[in-house]
């Protein structure tokens, strides 16, 4: 690891920094942003997940399991349903940049508002 002159601070790995950007990457969709900005606000199901984000439930669903292989979503089962929520404790740093970036733009889009667009991708 290499630090940068003057700061004191080391490089990351490149293992670190590809595991990074394959989060971001994941995080690119606008589907699973929403849907991990809508697990951010409380647990759901993958009904009520497709219902709020406008999503065909086997999109919904395809997106929640790349989600799950990340580490980003967990699920448990209640009764005959799975119930997701974000797994903050494991990821807090993701879910902090989340709720900043799309709470602070989604204040700015309220303050002017814009056309209204639909997620593509769902």
């Amino acid at each position: 690891m290499a630090t940068a002159p003057g700061t004191g601070y080391q490089d990351p790995s490149a293992e670190v920094l590809a595991e990074a950007a394959a989060a971001f990457g994941l995080l690119a969709s606008p589907a699973r942003l929403h849907i991990v900005w809508a697990l951010i606000q409380g647990e759901s199901d993958v009904t009520g997940l497709a219902e709020r984000v406008g999503g065909a439930l086997p999109a919904v669903s395809q997106h929640l399991t790349k989600l799950k292989l990340a580490g980003l979503v967990r699920s448990r089962r209640e009764g005959r349903r799975q119930v997701y929520f974000v797994d903050a404790a494991g990821q807090a740093a993701v879910v902090e940049v989340v709720r900043l970036l799309v709470g602070r733009l989604a204040e700015r889009a309220a303050a002017v508002p814009a056309p209204a667009r639909r997620l593509r991708g769902l």
